[in-house]
């Protein structure tokens, strides 16, 4: 058997496991199987690979990205240029290797939603593991942007900063916190959501519920939107070729 698994603190909003069986069914693979492991801390990791040795690969969410560093015995290019890892492998020596496969999976999906023009400008809600997979892709793709968190000793801006004339000259808008993600789907970021036009751009990496209330608000002022539906896709499948490397 081949086990796969998710860990993170709350985990009943994820899809990942049903996108992995359906994955696995479709590829004619009955002795792969993917589990959830809610964890009340990261420090409980070493105790679900004990316990699960046929665990060969794991995706790691909210709130661990970077916590769960310190468990690996050594960090993929990726991981160590991100500063946080979404993917760990288990090598066949048992040694851990965490890898970032969030900044590719949003990179490519942003490319389909955003035109790239000189003067792009964008504004990252939140400063975890997943803002800096989509800040890492913003440098890939030339795009300035700003950190935007409600600590005032923060690097970046806080919400409080963020004026109806400073979200008028940032046309791309991305929500990498949890606010909105179901149950909680009457929460959204704190912004002066009068100030977006037809001209803006929100993409939010929550996709459950399809559409936030961010994203509501966005389509109410005109703006395009997007879920982080397929992002989450396209990240899973650079982890799956990352586990299955050497398979074939």
């Amino acid at each position: 058997m081949r086990q796969f698994g998710l860990i993170g603190r709350t985990l009943s909003h994820s899809f990942s496991q049903t996108y992995f069986t359906q994955k696995f069914y479709s590829l004619g693979l009955p002795d792969h199987e993917y589990e959830l492991f809610e964890l009340a801390s990261i420090n409980e990791l070493p105790g679900v690979l004990a316990a699960h040795p046929d665990l060969v690969g794991l995706n790691v969410t909210v709130p661990y990205k970077e916590s769960v560093m310190l468990y690996l015995d050594e960090l993929a290019p990726s991981a160590t240029r991100v500063g946080a890892v979404n993917v760990i492998e288990r090598t066949a020596e048992g040694r851990l290797r965490g890898h970032n496969t969030d900044h590719v999976g949003f990179r490519e999906s942003l490319r389909r939603f955003f035109p790239l023009q000189p003067e792009a400008r964008a504004l990252v809600l939140g400063t975890g593991g997943a803002s800096k997979a989509v800040a890492t892709a913003l440098q890939d793709l030339g795009i300035p942007h700003w950190l935007v968190s409600r600590d005032p000793m923060a690097h970046g801006l806080t919400y409080a900063d963020l004026t109806p004339a400073l979200v008028a000259a940032h046309r791309l808008i991305i929500n990498t916190t949890p606010l909105g993600t179901f149950p909680h789907t009457d929460e959204c970021p704190s912004l002066p959501y009068a100030a977006l036009t037809e001209q803006h751009y929100l993409h939010d990496l929550v996709y459950n519920p399809a559409e936030t209330l961010f994203m509501q608000k966005g389509k109410e002022a005109g703006a395009q939107v997007k879920n982080g539906f397929e992002m989450l896709c396209l990240q899973a499948e650079a982890a799956w070729e990352i586990w299955n490397e050497g398979q074939q």
